[in-house]
């Protein structure tokens, strides 16, 4: 087992686990709406299959909202 931090709460997964992987493990709401961080490194989406993860990294999924004034 190894330990990840995501989104500041420690988790442990089994490796290897990629991001996408990580993501369905997460139950993350609308992934296609969401952006992942490692390590504060911006992960392309593209590259969610194949970005795999160790231990001792940490993960962020960040949701943008649009907003403004009308």
């Amino acid at each position: 087992m190894a330990k990840i931090i995501v989104n500041d709460e420690e988790q442990e997964v089994t490796l290897p686990v990629s991001v996408a992987e990580l993501i369905k493990l997460n139950k993350v709401f609308q992934p296609e709406m969401v952006t992942v961080q490692v390590n504060e490194e911006f992960v392309e989406k593209e590259d969610y299959a194949t970005t795999q993860l160790k231990d001792g990294d940490r993960v962020d999924f960040l949701y943008f909202m649009g907003g403004g004034a009308f």
